[in-house]
């Protein structure tokens, strides 16, 4: 996920495009989370700011960065769109989505942020 690399020169996940498969996370070190848009999408924020409708900058270049949220709690968060994704449709108990305690307040921020 940290420092995959984009569709130049032909590694990596494609980026280009609207509607590309991928999107990247940038967070406000400079760290960069490739990660199926699908995913991101469960975030209601990042949604509106793909949303062509829009005409949001990010939509049109599949990067959206992150002032506020650092890398690792960006990292965190890419990780609770996987588990989530993951668990959507099943109708068995879900685990618990691990968090350590000193992340705690930081991803309640993010996560009202991001709204997911």
């Amino acid at each position: 996920m940290d420092g995959a690399s984009g569709s130049s020169g032909g590694y990596g996940p494609a980026l280009d495009g609207p509607n590309s498969a991928f999107i990247r996370l940038v967070s406000s070190d400079d760290r960069e989370f490739i990660v199926k848009r699908e995913h991101a999408l469960m975030s209601n924020t990042i949604k509106t700011m793909m949303q062509e409708c829009e005409g949001f900058l990010e939509n049109q270049t599949n990067r959206i960065h992150f002032a506020l949220i650092s890398g690792n709690i960006l990292e965190i968060v890419c990780k609770y769109f996987m588990h989530k994704a993951h668990y959507q449709k099943c109708l068995e108990l879900v685990p618990e989505f691990p968090i350590s305690p000193d992340d705690a307040l930081q991803l309640m921020k993010a996560s009202s942020f991001l709204d997911c």
